[in-house]
């Protein structure tokens, strides 16, 4: 870092929401700013809970000012709940420590907790520079109300920064809801956050050190994240890449950053990459060579490193203290499982010496010098157990691209599982073709996302989903679909980042089928022939009937048809006419049946739509049924 460089305070910002992977875009925005000597922090979910950290380190700090002879930061749990709750109970138990200084201390607890009510946070704006970033358009509510309150958090709102997925696709939404102007695509050209700096963010290793700041542990959180090829050579209507990764870029080394994600982080077992259409690439062939290189061959296993180790290297080299100091501390916490009779009662006693305990974390010194009593007993007793390593493709392969030379390539790698697209009938030939070119390089578990609610009809997503089973079964390979429901990205409108469109052919009660009985099947669709045709219909004409079925008779399948409930409304549902039909279909097809009574039909259709009321409740009560009505 250049001496004429001032140190910045900078705050990294996901918002919380649920994800599957971890936020590669602030990782890189870690690296840099780290690079550059600023102080980071990263922090995801309620910013709420921040401001009652940083308070009770400004409180610590005040009271340790009043009286040094207290050991405040033991405390520090309980002055978070007085700021928080406002509770006399912990205001007590506090003042209590300050003996003659109490008068003072309740004041400024007393100040605190009043100005965290009240939703001021000044003293906590002392942030130069947040970066928050974004996710998918239906977190569009949640990630204005993070932005927002992020402006509170800084000196100067103009150092703001917004970027992601979400903000490249819909800026103008996100600078009429914030008056923030997103950062657009990728930070891929010098100078783009300061002036003079010739650094690209985008092609730095990520920090990995940043995860262990939040107590959000991601699902795929043991793996190396990156990319061997950027953007796409498709330019698909439904698809954000296009704005996302405008130019194709057919290789990008990824060595060098594996290597150095292994000595500065510790090495990871799997290996995902975000390629969006790697099969397009010309040097195909030497992307999974340099895959194979870096241990990911058939086979390769994998044994986890010291992560204790790291964290105290880490910790003495002054790398992401506070990130370090929390994973020292889990892993000193944890490794109590795995120890029991003389040698666990010898180990609590070097953490009490140390004055290391699960409630608190532990300062640096406590933790490097505890260290040096248990290292040769950790390394010893720590989990040692090999596992297979795996790489994923995770945006999928394009089976259009998947000739028979590059799906033998794809064999001497550990792909688990191998994702193809299948986001329409349209690519079913191609798509077939490559199930079996899989099948005959010995490639077992597939998994691909389908596509529905865009331009196609919903026999079709039966099709698919059908064609999946049946290609498993045949060839005894494990394919699990996940049906992903179309929401557009764009909208003139700006009325469906609540994920309320609906295609063509769709309506709303067929989406709501099909989202009931994927609640079942946990979002997946299974290998097993005989479930598929009873939670989707043995033929097409089953799934429609399905797809109209009253959703209670979805959701609680096997108590329903117990109850005489689905074959009563079956029998009603099959013997309509078609001029009853005409009459009736439309009205479940709205899924909206609180206001039926006022519409006038016959006995019978009144019948049919009232199968359509009976809530879960009504479902737990005895003797509850409808039976057939006369003509």
């Amino acid at each position: 870092m250049s001496n004429s460089l001032k140190q910045r305070r900078v705050l990294l910002v996901e918002p919380g929401y649920r994800n599957k992977y971890p936020p590669l875009g602030l990782m890189k925005l870690a690296a840099y700013h780290r690079n550059r000597g600023d102080y980071v922090r990263f922090f995801k979910g309620d910013l709420r809970k921040l401001v009652i950290e940083l308070y009770t380190e400004t409180v610590i700090e005040q009271l340790y000012s009043i009286d040094d002879r207290i050991d405040w930061k033991c405390h520090a749990p309980i002055v978070a709940q007085f700021i928080r709750y406002g509770r006399k109970t912990a205001l007590a138990q506090i003042s209590e420590l300050g003996g003659i200084f109490s008068p003072s201390i309740i004041i400024w607890l007393k100040y605190y907790n009043k100005a965290y009510r009240a939703g001021r946070v000044e003293s906590c704006a002392s942030w130069d520079r947040i970066c928050v970033t974004s996710l998918f358009t239906f977190y569009f509510k949640r990630t204005i109300e993070t932005i927002e309150y992020c402006k509170k958090l800084v000196s100067d709102e103009s150092n703001v920064l917004v970027g992601g997925v979400m903000a490249s696709l819909i800026p103008d939404e996100v600078e009429e809801a914030t008056g923030i102007r997103p950062i657009i695509g990728l930070l891929d050209t010098p100078g783009m956050l300061d002036e003079g700096d010739t650094t690209i963010i985008d092609q730095l290793p990520p920090d990995y050190s940043i995860l262990e700041e939040i107590d959000y542990t991601y699902p795929e959180h043991d793996g190396y994240y990156g990319y061997t090829s950027r953007g796409c050579i498709r330019k698909c209507e439904f698809c954000a890449v296009p704005v996302l990764e405008p130019v194709f870029k057919g290789y990008l080394p990824i060595s060098e950053q594996l290597e150095y994600i292994d000595r500065t982080y510790g090495a990871r077992r799997n290996l995902l990459l975000l390629d969006n259409n790697v099969l397009a690439s010309k040097r195909f062939p030497e992307i999974i060579q340099q895959i194979c290189a870096n241990g990911f061959y058939k086979g390769a296993k994998f044994v986890s490193p010291n992560y204790l180790q790291i964290s105290i290297a880490n910790l003495k080299s002054g790398i992401n203290e506070f990130a370090y100091r929390r994973l020292a501390h889990s892993i000193l916490i944890k490794f109590r499982s795995r120890l029991s009779g003389a040698t666990l009662k010898n180990y609590l006693r070097l953490l009490e010496e140390n004055e290391i305990c699960a409630e608190l974390l532990p300062t640096s010194d406590q933790l490097t010098g505890v260290y040096e009593d248990v290292k040769e007993l950790y390394e010893d007793r720590r989990n040692k157990a090999s596992k297979y390593r795996y790489v994923d493709f995770n945006q999928g392969v394009d089976a259009r691209l998947l000739t028979e030379e590059k799906m033998a390539l794809l064999a001497t790698i550990p792909i688990k599982p191998l994702r193809i697209a299948f986001d329409s009938m349209k690519l079913a030939k191609p798509y077939e073709k490559a199930i079996r070119l899989a099948a005959k390089y010995n490639i077992k578990q597939l998994s691909n996302y389908l596509l529905f609610n865009h331009k196609d009809r919903p026999v079709e997503l039966y099709q698919r989903m059908r064609i999946n089973v049946e290609l498993s079964n045949e060839l005894d390979l494990q394919i699990y679909s996940f049906p992903m429901r179309f929401s557009p990205i764009w909208d003139d409108n700006k009325l469906h980042h609540g994920r309320t469109y609906i295609g063509n052919h769709w309506n709303r009660k067929f989406i709501r089928s099909i989202q009931t009985v994927l609640n079942a099947t946990k979002g997946k669709v299974g290998t097993k022939l005989d479930f598929f045709k009873a939670a989707f219909g043995k033929d097409e004409n089953e799934f429609f009937e399905i797809l109209y079925m009253p959703e209670a008779y979805i959701l609680h399948r096997r108590l329903c048809e117990k109850k005489g409930l689905t074959d009563s409304w079956r029998k009603l549902y099959q013997s309509m006419s078609n001029v009853e039909l005409n009459n009736v279909l439309p009205i479940i097809e709205r899924n909206n049946f609180s206001e039926i009574n006022g519409i006038c039909m016959n006995n019978k259709l009144k019948c049919l739509l009232k199968h359509y009321q009976i809530s879960p409740k009504d479902l737990a009560e005895d003797g509850f049924g409808y039976g057939s009505v006369d003509r």
